[in-house]
């Protein structure tokens, strides 16, 4: 949900004036809600937006449904969208307000469930049927991308040409999700992918331990967009300094620093911005952090400009060991003071930031920011973001997707 569309379009793939879809060829692209929060699928697909005939496929997802307020919200909203489900649908904007051109979007009806066969027996009949109807008038060939493994058993079923499996995250260490048949999924759909894309080193281990050799296609980012934000008195009411975290507010973090972190600070407040999917219970009792919910993705510039220092204190798992977590390019681009934990995905970037070895260190080091800002030397080790837009990652994407098809320009 890359902003400044129409500016990053241009410059890489020229859509056309009046915002219409290409149609050299059709991407059926398997992801996250279209507009519920900004994926890095999301980003790229921007950026091909007036090339090709992109229809999205909303799907359930990949955590079963539980009895909560959460999963009753989102299944109201399923239900919503399935009163037409095999029609496509072209929007103008998307749900975080950023206005520009979008793709077309289905939403297929789907049993919830994938644990047992008959589960994805029923899935793979119902949602073959529907996609196949509405792949039967777009432009040719079609290409299926994918970044989640409960595709698996869609392969050979619909008339696409080939299948992209985009690997964002190890989604069997995923706290909340069933982890045995994601996993015999993910492993499927490595087996049969024509190409395997992933975000990180350590998926791409995984892809290699299956058998099959991948690409590497790390994150980008809209400097210009994450510059764009200017102070305001969000935290006015705030006695003291403010640490930011924005994501989903999950098992990963890690309660011992978040702990050390606020007796450390003298006053002020640790804001976690986001969705909550089951935190740790001693996270949300926690003194002095607050938890305002998810806010608009264009309100994310400011909110940083407002901040005194953004954390990611991600705890040491085998789940954040495989992710590359979209937020920490984000957080660089703003030029703010950024303090993190040490996983795999910050090695190569170290310079940009603070890394932190233990919650002692990463109290220490934010502590350090709150009166010292950004060190030069991280400003300029950061201008090696400008090599890392969401328009250049987006066309290595592309020459993936089309490598061994005949596309017309």
């Amino acid at each position: 949900m890359v902003t400044n569309t129409d500016e990053i379009q241009t410059q890489v793939l020229q859509s056309p004036a009046d915002g219409s879809q290409g149609d050299a060829a059709t991407l059926l692209v398997f992801s996250d809600d279209w507009g519920r929060h900004p994926s890095s699928c999301q980003h790229l697909m921007r950026q091909l937006l007036g090339r090709y005939n992109i229809i999205w496929v909303n799907t359930i997802g990949t955590r079963a449904p539980r009895l909560d307020i959460a999963t009753l919200s989102r299944a109201a909203g399923k239900l919503k969208s399935w009163v037409r489900p095999t029609q496509v649908t072209s929007t103008n904007e998307g749900d975080d307000g950023l206005a520009g051109p979008e793709p077309t979007v289905t939403s297929p009806r789907m049993w919830p469930w994938f644990t047992k066969s008959i589960d994805r027996r029923i899935n793979k009949l119902a949602l073959s049927k529907q996609l196949k109807t509405v792949l039967a008038d777009a432009p040719k060939p079609a290409i299926a991308v994918t970044t989640l493994p409960i595709t698996a058993d869609l392969v050979g079923e619909i008339p696409v040409e080939k299948w992209v499996y985009y690997c964002v995250d190890d989604f069997s260490e995923w706290p909340g999700l069933d982890g045995s048949t994601l996993k015999r999924m993910d492993e499927l759909m490595l087996a049969q992918a024509d190409t395997i894309v992933g975000v990180s080193d350590r998926l791409q281990e995984i892809a290699k331990d299956a058998g099959r050799e991948s690409e590497l296609l790390t994150h980008g980012v809209d400097i210009d967009f994450w510059q764009s934000g200017s102070k305001t008195d969000v935290f006015k009411n705030v006695d003291g300094p403010v640490a930011v975290f924005w994501g989903v507010v999950d098992q990963r973090m890690d309660v011992p620093t978040v702990q050390r972190l606020v007796e450390r600070m003298n006053g002020g407040a640790v804001m976690f911005y986001g969705p909550q999917q089951d935190p740790h219970p001693e996270l949300l009792a926690m003194e002095r952090c607050h938890f305002p919910g998810p806010v608009p993705f264009n309100e994310l510039p400011s909110l940083a400009a407002s901040a005194d220092v953004l954390i990611m204190p991600y705890a040491d798992l085998p789940v954040t060991r495989a992710m590359q977590p979209l937020k920490l390019k984000e957080y660089l681009a703003t030029g703010q003071p950024v303090v993190v934990n040490r996983l795999p995905a910050v090695e190569t970037i170290a310079d940009q930031m603070d890394v932190a070895d233990s919650p002692n260190e990463f109290a220490d080091m934010v502590i350090k920011r709150l009166k010292s800002g950004t060190p030069d030397e991280q400003i300029v080790a950061r201008k090696d973001l400008e090599a890392e837009s969401w328009a250049a990652k987006a066309r290595q994407l592309e020459t993936w997707i089309l490598e061994g098809l005949e596309v017309q320009s």
